[in-house]
């Protein structure tokens, strides 16, 4: 009996070592790449970084502006593409699809967010970059809003699984109709974990290079027209990093160093909204 009860404990000792062991060994490269960011980068955060845009190359100095407020508007029309069409079909697997359709969707979902993001960038430069003879910011936006759409269709999608059949079943048989039950009972009851959805989404789509490689192409100046190459901060990151200019490096940790603060911050404030729920 003793020997058996030595043994689980043994057991149960390794274990527990063996995750320890396991967190540690994906904690310690994650923080040696915020540490390496933030030492690098963080002698080159200055009000330049948030107000100016790129110096000519050789020249010293300039910033990232151009770049922020581009991200910024790709992610917004990103947003207002992406986000309707995977709450909406979210609300149709869950509220309305007959199970060989939302079969069909859900496998289609899966398969689109597993699709490499280049590979997006690509399809949409064969059927927008083209046909419009021009990289622009709408095509840079519609290769985000197909990554993002997946993403939000499947977190919906079982946010509203989660809202117990009582809460509807209460509402139609106070003769409510089953769109305004939707509404007004089923996504209001969903609405942090729709939330939480959305901003890891959003967190997915703002780091993304590739697709807007394809697309947005970029460029050195301010933009703010749907239908021309606008800048973005990780094709600046990019551009600057492989560049031969040791000031451009320096921005390129500077702009790193914002991206992944902004990821992390809406990384942090899902998990928050995850947890209120």
């Amino acid at each position: 009996m003793m020997t058996a009860i030595l043994r689980r404990k043994m057991t149960n000792g390794l274990m527990m070592l063996a995750m320890l062991a396991a967190t540690v060994t994906v904690l310690v490269p994650l923080g040696l790449i915020f540490f390496y960011i933030l030492k690098m980068g963080f002698s080159s955060i200055n009000l330049d970084l948030f107000t100016q845009i790129p110096k000519p190359p050789g020249e010293v100095g300039g910033g990232m502006a151009n770049g922020i407020i581009g991200s910024g508007l790709l992610i917004g029309v990103a947003s207002l593409i992406g986000l309707p069409l995977g709450i909406f079909g979210a609300v149709y697997l869950s509220e309305y699809g007959t199970s060989r359709i939302s079969t069909m969707i859900r496998f289609s979902a899966d398969v689109l967010s597993g699709v490499p993001s280049i590979i997006t960038g690509m399809v949409v430069y064969g059927l927008v970059v083209v046909p419009m003879k021009g990289f622009s910011a709408l095509a840079g936006s519609l290769a985000l809003a197909l990554i993002m759409i997946p993403i939000v269709l499947r977190t919906t999608e079982e946010q509203l699984k989660m809202v117990p059949m009582t809460l509807r079943e209460a509402s139609l048989a106070l003769g409510v109709p089953l769109w305004r039950t939707t509404l007004k009972v089923t996504l209001k009851s969903a609405l942090k974990g729709i939330v939480t959805g959305v901003l890891l989404a959003v967190a997915r789509v703002a780091g993304e290079t590739a697709p807007l490689l394809f697309t947005a192409l970029g460029n050195m100046f301010w933009s703010h027209k749907l239908n021309e190459p606008i800048a973005a901060l990780p094709l600046q990151i990019f551009n600057f990093a492989i560049s031969p200019y040791d000031d451009w490096h320096r921005l390129a940790w500077g702009g790193a160093l914002v991206l992944v603060t902004l990821m992390f911050s809406l990384s942090l404030l899902a998990r928050w909204f995850g947890r209120a729920r």
